[in-house]
Formats: C-alpha cells, sequence, structure tokens
C-alpha cells in the first residue's frame, strides 16, 4: 500500500470536504422544526399510553 504523506492527505481532504453540500439555513431550520414537532407527538403518544396502562392496572389490582 502507498504511503501519503501528511501534505497530500490535507490536499485529499480539502478536495473531499468541497464535496461536501452543505444545507442551507432554511432547510436546516425546517428540518429542526419538524425533529421538535415528531418528539412532541412520541412525547403525547407514549404518555396516553403510559396512562393507558396505569389506568388498566390499577382497574385490575384495584388500587
Amino acid at each position: 500500500m502507498a504511503r501519503t504523506t501528511p501534505l497530500q492527505f490535507m490536499q485529499q481532504v480539502r478536495s473531499e470536504v468541497g464535496k461536501i453540500h452543505w444545507p442551507a439555513r432554511r432547510e436546516v431550520v425546517l428540518t429542526t422544526i419538524m425533529v421538535f414537532i415528531m418528539a412532541a407527538l412520541a412525547a403525547t403518544f407514549f404518555s396516553l399510553v403510559d396512562l393507558g396502562i396505569r389506568t388498566g392496572l390499577r382497574l385490575i389490582f384495584g388500587a
């Protein structure tokens, strides 16, 4: 396997970083908002499931 000098490595890294597609600010904001909405929906869903299980167990065990 051929060895790469530190200078060649840095040139290759710079070349690869230049190929990256960086998202626009609007895209970042929209995806962040979607993540928060999905997290809120998941939290609500699991809270309701927990409430249902708790209520069911209270009915079964008569606590």
